[in-house]
């Protein structure tokens, strides 16, 4: 369970106060699929971060799994997030100096997980790059670079995974690709997926949209089950 109450960000940019969010309210149940949208600039990506954590809300409370993360010193938070949250970059974030099993493997290791490089390399098999484990970023298309990330992001099974525009820089067909691989997430494990995209191909194969504008919720929208389970049409 994903519960947030009068959830606010304010910044300090040009020497004036800028609203990001402003009181958002939102439950979201174990096992749904949440669309993100909304204009650039209505808060889509920071509502994301705070959920995992990256940044602290000016004020609001954000319960994960029971647990207050806005209450939790950054080690503890950073150990909440390698046990129950994935994150999903649009740019990917790959380590460059690192082939694509060690990027996988690192939050294997720093979670002390056994036989950690043997599951690495089942992730990258299961996301279809097992001829490409030992090649870096820059030898990876961008399909396979975000490949990589969605290994890594669900490398250490997390209950909640969430998803920053994961089709925003690839074409439609590796786009399409990375969609089914979150969806097999979601239906062999029982993912929480919550992701921000400015498509409505990729937002109509979620359980539910909500919409954001100038850091409030616009509307919050429920999917038809035979809606919501279509085949990816991006």
């Amino acid at each position: 369970m994903i519960a947030i109450r009068h959830l606010s960000m304010r910044l300090t940019a040009g020497g004036r106060r800028v609203t990001i969010l402003d009181d958002v309210a939102l439950s979201i149940p174990p096992k749904q699929m949440v669309a993100v949208m909304g204009p650039s600039g209505s808060g889509k990506s920071t509502l994301l971060g705070l959920i995992a954590g990256l940044d602290r809300p000016t004020e609001g409370t954000i319960v994960l799994d029971g647990i207050d993360i806005t209450t939790l010193s950054e080690s503890r938070m950073a150990k909440f997030r390698r046990m129950k949250i994935g994150y999903i970059f649009q740019s990917f974030h790959l380590i460059p100096t690192l082939t694509a099993l060690e990027n996988v493997l690192v939050p294997l290791e720093l979670a002390g997980h056994a036989a950690a490089k043997d599951l690495a390399a089942e992730l990258l098999h299961a996301v279809g790059l097992q001829d490409r484990m030992h090649h870096y970023p820059v030898q990876l298309s961008g399909g396979e670079q975000q490949r990589v990330a969605v290994a890594r992001a669900f490398a250490c099974r997390p209950p909640i995974l969430l998803a920053d525009e994961p089709t925003g820089n690839l074409d439609s067909q590796t786009g399409r690709h990375v969609m089914d691989l979150l969806l097999s997430l979601h239906r062999d494990y029982g993912t929480t997926l919550v992701l921000v995209t400015h498509d409505r191909a990729v937002a109509s194969l979620m359980h539910r949209v909500i919409a954001l504008r100038d850091g409030r919720i616009e509307s919050d929208d429920l999917i038809s089950e035979t809606e919501s389970h279509q085949e990816p049409t991006l």
